[in-house]
């Protein structure tokens, strides 16, 4: 039997309970027969009168949650939408492996959910070989064109790069890439059949359910933005059908473009996809549109492109090894963490305690301001891992943790010491300070477990809403607006260099337990990624949960380092807490110096992840309540 988990819309409530935003999503059209065959087969939905109204916190049970976990002897999916898990599952039904199943997936994501993600998306991936019983990392993260250098901006923009706007603020996208990597290396299918779904889809039409986004001033003053996003020139309503013509006829040229290599071998042809984006008819039409719309990309920077299959960073907490992606990543901030926190016994705290929280949100603190300084791209820089990773250099960061009161300080550390043989260059600082943090991030996850236990983390990103804003022509998708993430600072580790990667806030989590997969698992949300995969993380080993109940705990985060996003402000001793953290430990945290800000009871974004028993390797896919989030498992 197929487990399907509920796909209910979920509300915003202001602290009052008073209805703020409707979370937005959109609805393919797909037959009756086959949702209600789909749905048929899960547990009955609970009304909302049987667990608290959507204004409030539900009554806290032993194991009760507002999703039911998915379990699953073959392979799981899920993702930030339905339709993509659906389409995921599908393709594993189909006979596909994982990595067929999470292009297909992508690929219908970045439809469904397009102002977090799509064909003009960066990214970056975790991926378990089953066979091999090995670790990778994909790092598809775009690039600066070779005409962005900080001079440039200085000279043409006062010193500063738009924040998500204008292709000023545009990478290069890696998407594309990574599903050429995916299919070629490790998939089965072809282009023309991942990409049948999403086609079919876009031309087909989908059903709006929600208007958040689409009638933002700063799409609609750009025309091709205007002309995609727009019907007749008026903003969708619910149950408009909404299409992406021009987005089918660019999936279908790739398409095309295998099929007249096919009787060369699949490979051939896989590779003349890939290439008529990055080197083709596309790419010279992406470059055109963006110098005649004063862009800095041109055709070689499309050209020159590639994705990056990378060794991944790990360390060792409590006898779980943790993986993340190594160069241009925020990612190993969640390890330092981890190895900070791991010097405490976070169970005796309790869960969500003051002292939890207080000791977690100080270290990540630690992190983050470490990430700020020595994290980037490795192609520029060179990264002192052995120090940052080490757990002598936890050990002595751990000291700057006071118990009683919250740092308001930029405290990097110097991890080089414990890397022998690394020669330190000198890294100036690019930090801004301001008031309390407002907590944004426009992006999407996937994730996917097969039968042989490959296992995929994938997180896509257009960074902020629709990205650049910018259509790029009729080609139907705008460009990932990641470059507003450089710092304009010389000698800074994420300094604008034409061609670099800048630090970006994706990342994802891949868990092994006694060399087996455990855990798989992601989130949208900017600077707060780490924190909500990290949270995850400590609610299963620390606090015994499920990953259901990992992901729909009450979550914290604070913004008490440089964000990301240009001009890089930092909030000092900023914490957000959603309302369901009781109020006496909200005002102990205040008490301490925290500048704490309550968020409504399920506000804080999303999240999604698989977990494989150790024992039995029955798999458990979790999908997060706070959106539109969707698990399947068979």
């Amino acid at each position: 039997m197929l487990a399907v988990d509920s796909a209910a819309q979920y509300h915003e409530h202001d602290n009052q309970g008073v209805p703020v935003k409707q979370r937005t999503g959109i609805a393919i059209l797909v037959t009756a027969a086959v949702w209600t065959s789909a749905l048929a087969q899960d547990r009955p939905a609970r009304r909302l009168s049987e667990r608290g109204g959507p204004d409030e916190a539900p009554v806290s049970r032993p194991g009760q949650t507002m999703k039911q976990p998915i379990w699953g002897a073959e392979y799981a999916a899920a993702s930030m939408m339905p339709q993509a898990t659906l389409t995921a599952e599908r393709m594993l039904r189909a006979g596909g492996n994982a990595f067929d199943a999470i292009v297909a997936g992508q690929a219908v994501l970045g439809l469904v959910q397009p102002g977090s993600n799509g064909l003009g998306s960066d990214a970056v991936l975790l991926i378990y070989d089953a066979r091999q019983k090995k670790v990778y990392s994909l790092n598809a993260e775009g690039t600066a064109p070779k005409l962005a250098t900080i001079e440039w901006y200085e000279k043409n923009q006062s010193g500063k790069i738009p924040v998500n706007d204008t292709l000023l603020s545009g990478t290069v996208p890696g998407v594309v890439d990574a599903w050429y990597i995916l299919l070629s290396r490790w998939g089965t299918k072809s282009f023309a059949e991942v990409l049948a779904p999403a086609i079919e889809l876009a031309e087909r039409g989908l059903v709006i359910s929600g208007r958040e986004g689409f009638g933002s001033p700063a799409l609609l003053k750009y025309p091709t933005s205007m002309q995609l996003y727009t019907l007749e020139g008026k903003r969708p309503r619910d149950g408009d059908l909404w299409k992406n013509m021009d987005l089918a006829r660019t999936l279908r040229r790739l398409v095309e473009a295998e099929q007249r290599e096919a009787s060369k071998g699949r490979a051939a042809g896989l590779k003349a996809a890939r290439d008529r984006f990055y080197k083709g008819d596309i790419a010279r039409e992406m470059a055109k549109f963006s110098e005649d719309n004063g862009g800095l990309f041109r055709y070689e920077d499309f050209a020159n492109y590639t994705a990056k299959l990378e060794d991944p960073v790990s360390v060792n907490y409590r006898g779980y090894q943790v993986y993340k992606n190594p160069s241009a990543s925020q990612g190993p901030a969640e390890l330092i963490t981890l190895n900070l926190l791991e010097r405490y016994d976070l169970k005796a705290m309790g869960h969500n305690s003051a002292d939890y929280i207080h000791t977690s949100a100080e270290a990540v603190k630690l992190a983050m301001a470490d990430r700020d300084t020595y994290l980037g791209d490795m192609d520029f820089i060179k990264i002192p891992y052995d120090g940052l990773l080490s757990k002598k250099y936890a050990e002595e960061r751990q000291s700057l943790i006071a118990g009683e009161r919250a740092s308001l300080e930029f405290r990097p550390g110097e991890p080089f010491r414990y890397a022998p043989g690394f020669v330190p260059a000198q890294r100036p600082r690019d930090v801004t300070t301001s008031g309390y943090a407002d907590h944004e991030g426009d992006t999407s996850y996937i994730t996917v477990v097969d039968r042989e236990r490959n296992a995929i983390s994938f997180t896509p990103s257009l960074h902020s809403g629709f990205g650049t804003k910018v259509v790029m022509g009729n080609l139907g998708f705008s460009l990932n607006c990641r470059g507003d993430y450089y710092s304009l600072v010389a000698g800074h580790a994420n300094a604008l260099e034409p061609g670099k990667r800048p630090r970006s806030t994706l990342q994802g989590t891949l868990v092994l337990k006694d060399g087996k997969l455990f855990l798989v698992t992601g989130a949208p949300g900017g600077d707060d990624q780490c924190m909500r995969t990290m949270q995850t993380l400590l609610n299963i080993i620390e606090f015994g949960m499920n990953a259901q109940q990992a992901i729909e705990a009450p979550r914290w985060s604070t913004r008490s380092f440089p964000a990301s996003p240009f001009p890089h402000t930092m909030y000092p001793g900023d914490l957000s807490v959603e309302s369901r953290v009781p109020e006496a430990i909200r005002a102990e945290l205040s008490r301490r110096g925290h500048k704490v800000s309550v968020r409504p009871p399920w506000s804080m974004n999303a999240s999604a992840a698989i977990l494989m028993d150790p024992a039995t390797g029955t798999l458990i896919a979790a999908a997060d309540p706070r959106t539109a989030a969707f698990a399947l498992a068979w």
